[in-house]
């Protein structure tokens, strides 16, 4: 039996973190700002997600094993190759398929999605994304280029192969 990725939640202190798991595709959400700890290890069990944080107090909750992870790391790179070690995380795993505004899952934007973009800029989009969540329209800029080269990077600095 295959088993499914793994699901995130990230603490305030990680929201660039979680963008990036985003960006790979998989679902993360990321705490509202001055969500307490309990609330967190709620939300974490009852969607039977991993809670990634910085804050060692969460560790020393009783149901805090095999949910919490604890990064020390204090930068974006350390904490995504530390990540990379504790998780088997695939940073080619699914890019761009979900919104990176609110986590939902993208779907192919049709032409009356596509009609709200500027006429020359709709000239040169070859493929677009629209997110039935919160309405958001992605398509391959230089911005998701670059984010895309970047978690090629990771995949092969970080993933294990």
């Amino acid at each position: 039996m295959e088993q499914s990725p793994p699901k995130f939640l990230c603490d305030e202190m990680l929201q660039r973190l979680g963008r990036w798991l985003r960006a790979a595709g998989y679902d993360t959400r990321i705490a509202a700002e001055g969500e307490s700890d309990y609330e967190l290890l709620q939300h974490a069990l009852r969607e039977e997600r991993l809670l990634i944080t910085r804050d060692r107090g969460l560790i020393e909750h009783r149901r805090a094993p095999g949910t919490v992870i604890l990064l020390r790391a204090d930068n974006l790179e350390a904490c995504a190759e530390e990540l990379s070690r504790q998780v088997a995380i695939e940073w080619q795993f699914s890019p761009f398929t979900r919104c990176m505004v609110c986590n939902a899952a993208l779907q192919e934007a049709r032409p009356k999605q596509l009609s709200v973009l500027p006429l020359a800029k709709r000239e040169f989009i070859d493929a677009a994304y629209f997110c039935p969540s919160c309405q958001q329209i992605f398509w391959e800029g230089s911005h998701v280029r670059r984010m895309r080269t970047h978690l090629q990077e990771w995949h092969e600095r970080f993933s294990h192969h």
